[in-house]
């Protein structure tokens, strides 16, 4: 069974075999965890993200969906980006689509042999979901998922009030 961890950490600095980046439908980098991971995995990371193809102009992935490039200068192998759904109240399918970003990435990470997969909170910054209800599908997507090849799962905070909310998911999910 797969390990569910809550941690307090800077999500570039992850010794893992992939981490997730919160990106946007262009891939090719932008605020927050997007940015940070952007620079800290150096130029190759953008530059691999614009062969990707685009499903329509400028868009290279859905949101929802995940794609997978190398983590260049990262201490992951791997960054597996997906695009979490922009809060819009709560009646655009807003949950389904985070719980298929969290699938999706899971799914990749599979297909490529990874053991410890790191996942920010996809969706709470600049996107504005709910952070109690992103925590809570995260963990209850996650849970639901039989991938024994996959070891561990970090979920990533770098601030102490996320961290207590990742917390807090994994113990409700636990009763």
């Amino acid at each position: 069974m797969t390990q569910l961890r809550a941690l307090r950490a800077d999500i570039t600095t992850l010794q893992t075999d992939a981490i997730v980046n919160a990106a946007n439908e262009t891939l090719l980098g932008g605020g927050g965890v997007d940015g940070a991971i952007h620079r800290a995995a150096g130029p190759e990371l953008l530059a691999a993200c614009r062969k990707l193809p685009e499903l329509r102009p400028g868009v290279r992935c859905e949101t929802g969906q995940a794609r997978i490039t190398p983590g260049f200068r990262l201490a992951a192998r791997y960054v597996i980006h997906t695009v979490g759904p922009v809060w819009q109240g709560g009646g655009e399918a807003e949950a389904q689509l985070l719980a298929s970003c969290y699938a999706n990435a899971v799914t990749l990470a599979a297909e490529h042999a990874v053991r410890e997969l790191a996942f920010p909170a996809i969706s709470c910054g600049v996107y504005r979901f709910p952070k109690t209800e992103a925590c809570r599908i995260a963990v209850e997507t996650l849970r639901s998922l039989a991938q024994p090849a996959l070891a561990s799962v970090y979920l990533v905070a770098f601030d102490l009030e996320m961290f207590e909310l990742w917390q807090a998911a994994l113990e409700d999910s636990s009763r």
